[in-house]
């Protein structure tokens, strides 16, 4: 097993397929012959449902094995994880107490790094081939903690009239991050719902394109049921119905992502 490579998918903007994506791609490498392990960093614990039923993800929230209480108490994450029903895919789950981790950071000394050091054995130990990091839809304290914790950045975008607003936000916010964390590299922009019967997926795709130095991943995601009724099964969209469109799409991004980070 090579260096662990960290990756976060992030956006400010709600709605942009970041938990979706993060789940899926961590259920691609593992059938790349990859071990996985995702890390829900956001209150709704759209992750940590994409892999368990509601039971036991209120569960891991109420209990005190969850990543609130691990950066709380800027403990080492090993003791966080959690091991899912599907092979070589392990999840650090949420907690709605998520809500408050600003105000627990801002207590902290070296607040920028916390998650950075709570995973640091997990990298150093090299137990996983890749970490998937998902952000919530928010730009402050503890999102730049997760991108000081990532190697890289993937950004969903939607293919939708509103999907490009605030980009600009991120980008800036990218560049404050990279004076305390010069490391971090932009993996890539994913454009996610996707109706190539519309005009908005040719204007999102002509605008990302004109953007210096960013990579815009040859694979999107287009519009498909079969998201929601994976969701609603929680299960990853390739263990739901493989031969779907999605899983299909998703499959090739994750080699595509794969392909970008040499691991």
């Amino acid at each position: 097993m090579g260096k662990t490579k960290v990756i976060c998918f992030a956006n400010n903007k709600g709605g942009s397929g970041k938990s979706t994506t993060c789940a899926n791609v961590g259920y691609g490498l593992t059938q790349l012959g990859k071990k996985v392990l995702l890390i829900d960093g956001d209150m709704q614990l759209n992750l940590s449902l994409s892999l368990f039923d509601e039971d036991k993800v209120l569960a891991f929230a109420q209990s005190d094995k969850n990543l609130y209480e691990g950066i709380r108490k800027q403990a080492d994450l090993t003791d966080y994880i959690v091991k899912s029903d599907f092979e070589n895919l392990d999840l650090i789950p949420s907690s709605t107490l998520m809500s408050s981790i600003e105000y627990e950071l801002f207590t902290k000394w070296q607040r920028e790094y916390i998650l950075k050091k709570g995973i640091s054995k997990i990298v150093e130990k090299e137990l996983y081939d890749y970490i998937l990091i998902d952000a919530p839809p928010t730009l402050g304290g503890w999102v730049m903690n997760i991108l000081c914790a990532s190697d890289e950045v993937i950004i969903p975008v939607e293919s939708t009239p509103w999907g490009l607003f605030g980009l600009g936000n991120m980008f800036e916010f990218l560049e404050e991050v990279k004076q305390i964390a010069p490391d971090l590299q932009i993996g890539g922009v994913l454009i996610t719902k996707v109706d190539t019967r519309k005009s908005y997926f040719k204007q999102t795709l002509e605008v990302l394109q004109d953007l210096e130095n960013v990579r815009v991943f040859d694979t999107y995601i287009r519009v498909d049921s079969t998201v929601e009724w994976s969701q609603d099964d929680h299960r990853p969209i390739m263990a739901y119905k493989k031969s779907s469109r999605s899983a299909k799409e998703y499959m090739a991004l994750t080699e595509e992502i794969a392909g970008c980070t040499k691991n």
